[in-house]
């Protein structure tokens, strides 16, 4: 058997004492490497079943197609889509063209010289859709349609968490067994981040007359789903968190460069210092291609989330979130932030968000879906004095699991918009004040032990 030297029983007494001494620190880290994880891929383990369905409904038959209804169902609960709106694509099995579309609209109509008499709307082979803006004639609209691709979490507004539109096709068949199904679907909102399985054909679709007396069915009825992947949507972060407490004074900041470094050399334009005169400028906060102006920092993020613990009493505990915009170009509209601490158990009150627990795995309820109040802050403006929004959160103390050390008083996960949040490293999180550094303490002792020894003297003397 191979012998051991003693710094090396050294080092392995040392980590197993350390080891035994962090199991808090060592579970932060855990749950930051899987914080991390989540966002390689498309399944989200608070929401695993989160995704956008695309039903397609056949309605009738013409004398070349159909007419179909179009439906967009977004059952993620947090992650939404907003302006500028969705863009379904897809690519044709053959020759099929679209007549007409109410309720969107075809971003090209492509080439039609072939045919002769009348035009079809669209005749492109991998066609683009996108939703009509608000305001469209009424003989353009249908249930559901016309927000400007803007679709709600389903969780947030279950209400607006659907987009729908009518398209006519024709060039192909007239029957179920001779239609085919498009292929290669595509969702942007309008940059990448889902994918698509392919179509496949359900159970026809049932629907109830208004006033639930009659019960009809699609002709055919094809569905697919979208998940989303952060990776995919970009491969840097967009937002990051920076803590603090009442017991201690340091502010622990988002780490320097979570979502980009600034480099003027390579990418000169990438940040501007908040007190530019360069802000100043006419359009300054318009883009043509909607390239991001981000405000110089560390962390270069568009988004900051910062938990403040606040206050301590003596059956509660309160804490303020605040959520930042360093983004000059862009104002998030019906923004949301996702929060998981184990405390959430026993969520009293939220003071100026809207609050949702979430409990996608039965009875763990340690998360949490906040959001703004209509009206009120359900708009994070861009960069500037109303680039803020704030709330606090009152939280009933157990017993048997509270404390502020070891960081448990910080959140395990933070998702602003279903984009998952850089987090500081655990051994950086605030901690409770020492009685006495570790120095003082040992000067201490030896100052008690010569104080005994001396005792001693004066006895014996």
């Amino acid at each position: 058997m191979e012998k051991r030297s003693a710094s090396e029983f050294t080092f392995i007494w040392k980590w197993s004492t350390q080891l035994s001494a962090s199991s808090t620190t060592l579970w932060l880290m855990l749950a930051l490497i899987l914080n991390s994880a989540i966002s390689a891929d498309s399944f989200d383990p608070l929401d695993p079943n989160g995704n956008i369905t695309i039903k397609w409904d056949i309605m009738s038959w013409t004398g070349d197609g159909y007419v179909a209804t179009v439906t967009l169902s977004n059952y993620q609960l947090y992650r939404h889509i907003q302006t500028p709106g969705w863009h379904l694509g897809w690519t044709w099995a053959k020759k099929e063209i679209i007549w007409s579309m109410v309720g969107a609209e075809a971003t090209d109509q492509g080439d039609c010289s072939r045919f002769k008499g009348t035009i079809p709307y669209c005749c492109m082979k991998k066609p683009t859709i996108v939703d009509l803006l608000p305001g469209a004639p009424s003989n353009q609209q249908v249930a559901n349609c016309c927000r400007g691709g803007v679709i709600s979490a389903y969780a947030q507004d279950i209400d607006t968490s659907v987009s729908a539109f009518q398209v006519t096709v024709g060039n192909t068949g007239t029957s179920a067994r001779t239609i085919l199904l498009p292929k290669n679907f595509t969702l942007n909102t309008p940059g990448p981040g889902y994918t698509c399985s392919p179509a496949k054909v359900v159970n026809p679709s049932q629907f109830i007359s208004p006033d639930g007396r009659r019960h009809t069915q699609a002709l055919v009825t094809w569905k697919l789903t979208c998940t989303y992947s952060q990776f995919i949507a970009q491969r840097a972060p967009t937002c990051c968190v920076s803590l603090s407490s009442f017991y201690n004074d340091t502010i622990i900041p988002c780490p320097v460069c979570s979502c980009a470094c600034q480099n003027n050399i390579t990418q000169p334009g990438i940040c501007i210092k908040g007190d530019s005169p360069y802000l100043k400028t006419p359009g300054i906060n318009t883009a043509q291609n909607n390239t991001p102006l981000i405000q110089c920092t560390p962390h270069m993020c568009p988004i900051q989330i910062h938990w403040h613990v606040k206050l301590n009493y003596k059956l509660y505990w309160r804490v303020k979130v605040s959520i930042t915009n360093f983004n000059y170009r862009m104002n998030y509209s019906n923004w949301n932030i996702v929060l998981q601490h184990p405390n959430f158990d026993n969520l009293t009150e939220v003071f100026s968000f809207n609050y949702q627990p979430l409990i996608p795995y039965g009875s763990l309820n340690d998360t949490a879906l906040f959001w703004g109040v209509k009206y009120y802050n359900d708009m994070l403006m861009e960069d500037g004095p109303m680039g803020n929004v704030q709330s606090e959160i009152l939280l009933q103390k157990n017993s048997q699991t509270f404390t502020f050390k070891q960081g448990w008083a910080f959140p395990r996960i933070v998702y602003f918009n279903g984009d998952n949040c850089v987090m500081p490293p655990p051994d950086q999180y605030p901690t409770m004040p020492n009685s006495a550094p570790v120095l003082e303490r040992g000067m201490s002792l030896g100052l008690t032990v010569l104080a005994l020894a001396a005792t001693s003297l004066l006895v014996f003397i």
